[in-house]
């Protein structure tokens, strides 16, 4: 059974009101496009913005990114020169709370027209489990079973889940169509052709993980709260929402025993952290290791080009790793 320590998810409605509410209070007056060439300049905090700024500007937009590949963007540091670059752009996107450089680095360019990806959906709060073993075993919040981003401790891996990862498109391209009214009617069908791929990629997650034999997955970094919440899955993160969160003796023990409890049959890790913790597991249990992507960053290594390839690869590799009934 799925129990969660969750705030509750926004009906479709109070998505288009936060997302209303962000751009009215994060962006500066509306300009036309800024660029030397004629393009709207627009800088992304990281590929998951990066990705709906290339997708809804397309040949409008310039898009630079402040996580290069293969960085792991918990641990981005900002420079001076990318604080000066922010300040320059037209339009950027970030998700407050996931990278604190870049909320210090965004405060502190002075730059306008500024939409913030945790503004255009409802955040809600993952821990390490799935299952609410702080409740069972008398832990608190904060002693190591549970780690969160921000002062509440909201699960910021929005772009997880299709269905927000499409709210969060819809206010970039009114974000968009707003500094740039000039192209406002391509960024209104580019928006549409996106939040339709994105639909799509809903139902094939839908279809793929309902029948499956075992409902939990144990993955290294605990980002697939939302997906899992979505498609009735229980997601047991070793580490917390944090990747660089060192798991106790005592998660690593629990871990073994729903392993065996709930039929786990692999152990995720994923390309841009350390997979030391996730080999350690699946071998003191007799586990199989694969990729299961948070899709922070795309390299060389990741499974698939771009957002849409890697998250096929990611449902391919739950499929085999649950089962079927």
């Amino acid at each position: 059974m799925n129990v969660r320590r969750l705030i509750p998810t926004a009906a479709l409605a109070g998505a288009v009101a936060l997302a209303a509410t962000a751009l009215t209070a994060c962006s500066g007056t509306a300009g036309a496009a800024g660029g030397k060439d004629g393009k709207l300049d627009v800088m992304a905090s990281f590929y998951p913005m990066q990705f709906l700024a290339e997708q809804i500007g397309k040949d409008h937009v310039k898009v630079d990114t402040l996580t290069k590949p293969g960085v792991e963007p918990h641990d981005l540091e900002i420079t001076p020169k990318q604080t000066a670059q922010l300040g320059e752009a037209d339009v950027v996107l970030y998700l407050k709370s996931l990278q604190p450089a870049v909320d210090k680095a965004v405060a502190q360019s002075g730059v306008k027209n500024v939409v913030d990806a945790a503004g255009l959906t409802k955040l809600e709060v993952h821990g390490a489990s799935g299952h609410d073993h702080a409740a069972e075993e008398g832990h608190t919040e904060g002693d190591g079973h549970d780690h969160g981003h921000g002062e509440s401790g909201e699960d910021p891996h929005v772009w997880l889940d299709p269905v927000k990862y499409a709210e969060i498109a819809k206010g970039v391209g009114a974000a968009l169509e707003k500094s740039d009214p000039d192209h406002a009617a391509d960024y209104k069908k580019n928006t549409d052709e996106l939040l339709a791929k994105l639909g799509a990629l809903d139902t094939e997650f839908k279809d793929g993980l309902k029948n499956t034999a075992s409902k939990t997955f144990i993955t290294t970094h605990s980002a697939f709260g939302y997906l899992a919440e979505r498609y009735g899955l229980d997601q047991e993160g070793i580490s917390g929402v944090d990747p660089e969160s060192e798991p106790s003796p005592a998660r690593m023990k629990d871990l073994q025993s729903i392993a065996k409890k709930d039929n786990v049959s692999t152990v995720f890790f994923e390309t841009l952290a350390s997979d030391k913790t996730a080999k350690t597991l699946a071998t003191d249990t007799g586990l199989k290791t694969d990729v299961l992507d948070p899709l922070e960053g795309i390299t060389d290594k990741s499974q698939g080009a771009d957002y849409f390839e890697v998250m096929r690869s990611n449902l391919k590799n739950l499929q085999k790793a649950l089962g079927n009934k």
